[in-house]
C-alpha cells in the first residue's frame, strides 16, 4: 500500500494486538503491571476492564510474553458466545487432556487438577485468559469461579484473568455473581487516551513501523483524530490509516486536517461533543501556511495556570506542541476540555 510512498518498512495502523506497538501511559503501565503481577503470582482472579478498542488484547499479550511471566504458561479463551458444555469441552482441547475428558466434566476436572499439579512441581504457573468476558452466559461464569477453587493448602493452581468491556463490571456486582467477585484480587481499568497520549501513539506508531513522525502528520490533523476517535486507540488506527491511503492518493506528503476531516466524514467520526480544541494562533497558521510543521516529540501536558500564570478553569488544561518550523522552533497550545 503506502509504505514506500512515506519511507515506512511496513504499516502503521494495522487493527492486530501486535505487541511490538504497545504504548503505554501511565494508566496502562499500570494495568500490565497488575496483569503481570495477577500472573506470575497465581492470583486467584485478575479483571481488566476497558471500553472496546482501549487496548486490552494487546496488553494481555505483552504481559504473557513479557520476561516476569516466562514461567507462566497461558490457556487463552477469546470466544465469549459458547455454552457451558461447549466451554468445558474448549478447555479439554486447550489444556490437552485427552479425548474422553471431552464427555466427562469429572475427567476433564480430575486431570486437570493433576495437570497443574504436576506443572507447578517442575515450576510452571498455568493460567486461564478469558477475553471479552462481559458476553459469558452466568453458567460459564459459574464454570469459571469453581476453577478458581483449585488448590493447594498454599496456593491457587490456576490464576484467571478476565478481561472485558465495562458491563463486565456491571455484571460482577449481580448477587447472583457474588461469590466470583469476591474472587477478585487484581482489579484495573483502562481509560480512552487524553490528547497528549494520542499524540504518543501515533508517534511511537510511526517510528516502530520505521517512519519519522513528524514528516507524516501536522499538529492539526492530530488533533483532530483525537477529538474524532475520543482517544478510542482502535479508531485512532483506522482513522490514521484511511488518511495515509488518501494522502498517498492525492500525492500529498503529509496528512493535514483537511485529509483527516474528509476521513472522518466518510467513516461517519464525528467530533466529541463539547468544547473542540482550536487551531494555533493566527500568526503560527500564517507561518504553517508557509513552512512545513513538524511534531519535535510527544506533547507535554501543563495546567492552564502554569502556562498563562493566571488561575486555570478547573475543566480545562493546556496541551503545548512542541513544533520546529523549519531551522527555528516554536509553541502552540490547544485548550480541550476535561472531565
Amino acid at each position: 500500500m503506502y509504505q514506500s510512498f512515506f519511507g515506512l518498512a511496513e504499516l502503521p495502523f494495522e487493527l492486530t494486538a501486535n505487541p511490538r506497538y504497545l504504548f503505554l501511559n501511565a494508566r496502562q503501565r499500570e494495568a500490565l503491571s497488575i496483569l503481570q503481577y495477577g500472573l506470575f503470582s497465581a492470583k486467584p482472579v485478575s479483571v481488566l476492564i476497558g471500553e472496546a478498542g482501549t487496548g486490552k488484547t494487546s496488553l494481555i499479550r505483552a504481559a504473557i510474553q513479557s520476561e516476569r511471566c516466562r514461567d507462566v504458561r497461558c490457556v487463552y479463551v477469546d470466544n465469549p458466545l459458547l455454552g457451558t458444555d461447549d466451554f468445558v469441552r474448549m478447555l479439554a482441547l486447550k489444556f490437552g487432556l485427552g479425548s474422553d475428558a471431552l464427555t466427562s466434566k469429572s475427567i476433564l476436572l480430575n486431570r486437570l487438577e493433576a495437570t497443574l499439579r504436576d506443572r507447578r512441581a517442575r515450576g510452571e504457573i498455568t493460567a486461564l485468559v478469558v477475553d471479552e468476558a462481559q458476553s459469558l452466559n452466568t453458567g460459564v461464569l459459574e464454570e469459571i469461579r469453581l476453577l478458581a477453587n483449585i488448590e493447594t493448602p498454599t496456593q491457587k493452581l490456576l490464576p484467571l484473568i478476565l478481561a472485558g468491556q465495562p458491563e463486565l463490571g456491571e455484571r460482577l456486582e449481580r448477587p447472583e455473581l457474588r461469590q466470583l467477585k469476591q474472587r477478585v484480587t487484581l482489579r484495573c481499568e483502562l481509560s480512552p487516551f487524553e490528547l497528549p497520549d494520542t499524540a504518543g501513539y501515533i508517534a511511537g506508531r510511526i517510528r516502530t513501523a520505521g517512519g519519522i513522525e513528524s514528516r507524516l502528520f501536522t499538529q492539526e490533523a492530530v488533533i483532530l483524530i483525537h477529538e474524532c476517535s475520543r482517544g478510542i486507540a482502535r479508531s485512532i488506527n483506522v482513522i490514521c490509516d484511511n488518511a495515509l491511503v488518501s494522502a498517498m492518493a492525492l500525492g500529498r506528503p503529509r496528512v493535514d486536517r483537511a485529509i483527516v476531516s474528509e476521513v472522518c466524514r466518510d467513516l461517519k467520526l464525528n467530533a466529541a461533543p463539547g468544547p473542540r480544541s482550536p487551531d494555533l494562533p493566527a500568526s503560527s497558521r500564517q507561518r504553517a501556511a508557509q513552512e512545513t510543521p513538524e511534531i519535535d516529540q510527544p506533547l507535554d501536558v501543563e495546567p492552564a495556570a502554569a502556562a498563562s500564570g493566571a488561575p486555570a478553569a478547573a475543566s480545562h488544561r493546556i496541551f503545548r506542541f512542541p513544533f520546529r518550523f523549519g531551522a527555528g522552533a516554536m509553541s502552540g497550545s490547544a485548550r480541550v476540555g476535561t472531565k
